[in-house]
């Protein structure tokens, strides 16, 4: 390898020393704690020399009733302001601007780049071929047949183990073994498992004396093949809270049913499904807003191909951002999601009462 300087050719690095990586010691693992450790401290001194400053504003100068609660707030305030409303307004400052990996450092900020950049959402394909549409049609699929199973799934499963069953405690374990696993090494295995040739799920195909499928090579069958994946993932989050709000449900509403001649279904109707609502409302918004923006699965499993067949609204934004580098478009993009989300939440809970059951 040589690297020319002028008209001369000198010497490069070799290929192995150019990939050399320090090994980690205990001098650069020490030097790493110090600086983390020095860093916590300066956060809590100024955390506490903020929490004097208000009280002597506040209880001293304004002499307000309610100092206390409001300087136990402050830390939270400054979070919320450090951690979300500052970077969303960095975010809708970049949707405004023609940011790119070319224009990284020097870009420019203004109304017609953020009209240019919202236009080009909805009318230029988002990626290489497809585009907002196709994408938000398929991740209203994707997020409408992985929420259906997930309370299909969880709410049989709460309601088999409200039931006297002897060993119930081990089964509750190992049905929420899918949700304790990291999200990351769940898809990673399942990857492997949907491999063409050597894949679990081809292998007991072929002992069923069924023909093997293309499931990362075909974009339908990759697009089915992430949707099992994420439903065997979030089926033992539903249990869990479903099967907390069954236990709160008093037996007495069920004796009482039971005197009147209520079958089971009847039971299930009247009782179980509406005084499950309360739970069963957040957890549903939830689990819309974890699915709609689950982007693990999709990219470790597919990368959102082939084709760019599997590719969801997070996925193509991640792409767009870290792959085309269009930075103004992303951030405009992000803020398409953010209001599909928020716009959804409200005609859900508007819809199904959830504000006011959940308050009462």
């Amino acid at each position: 390898m040589a690297v020319r300087v002028g008209l001369a050719v000198q010497p490069g690095p070799h290929p192995q020393e150019a990939m050399e990586v320090t090994p980690l010691t205990w001098d650069i693992a020490s030097r790493g704690l110090m600086e983390a450790g020095r860093i916590l401290a300066f956060l809590v001194a100024g955390v506490a020399i903020l929490e004097v400053l208000a009280y002597l504003i506040l209880h001293k100068w304004l002499k307000l009733k309610h100092s206390l609660p409001i300087m136990l707030m402050l830390p939270a305030l400054i979070a919320v302001i450090a951690l979300i409303i500052y970077p969303f307004g960095f975010n809708l400052k970049l949707a405004f601007s023609n940011m790119s990996m070319y224009r990284f450092k020097e870009f420019s900020v203004g109304l017609a780049y953020g009209v240019q950049n919202f236009l080009d959402v909805f009318r230029a394909p988002v990626l290489q071929n497809v585009t907002f549409f196709q994408l938000l049609l398929r991740t209203m699929a994707w997020t409408v047949v992985n929420v259906f199973f997930h309370v299909l799934g969880g709410l049989f499963l709460a309601i088999l183990l409200n039931r006297p069953l002897r060993g119930k405690a081990i089964y509750r374990t190992l049905l929420t073994i899918p949700w304790a696993i990291p999200q990351v090494i769940a898809a990673l295995a399942w990857k492997n498992e949907f491999h063409y040739q050597y894949g679990f799920v081809n292998v007991l195909l072929r002992r069923l004396g069924l023909a093997p499928i293309q499931w990362l090579s075909d974009p339908k069958w990759a697009f089915l093949a992430v949707i099992i994946v994420n439903v065997w993932l979030g089926i033992p989050f539903m249990m869990v809270v479903i099967l907390g709000g069954l236990q709160s449900i008093s037996p007495e509403y069920y004796d009482a049913a039971q005197i009147d001649g209520a079958s089971g279904w009847q039971q299930f109707k009247s009782i179980t499904m509406p005084l499950l609502k309360p739970v069963l409302t957040p957890a549903i918004i939830l689990g819309v807003v974890w699915t709609f923006n689950n982007f693990n699965v999709i990219y470790l499993i597919t990368k959102g191909g082939p084709m760019e067949g599997t590719d969801i609204l997070v996925t193509s934004l991640y792409k767009a951002v870290f792959e085309f580098y269009r930075y103004g478009f992303g951030a405009a993009y992000s803020t398409v999601i953010l209001v599909l989300l928020l716009i959804f939440t409200w005609i859900y809970l508007r819809v199904t009462r959830g504000v006011e059951e959940v308050a009462e």
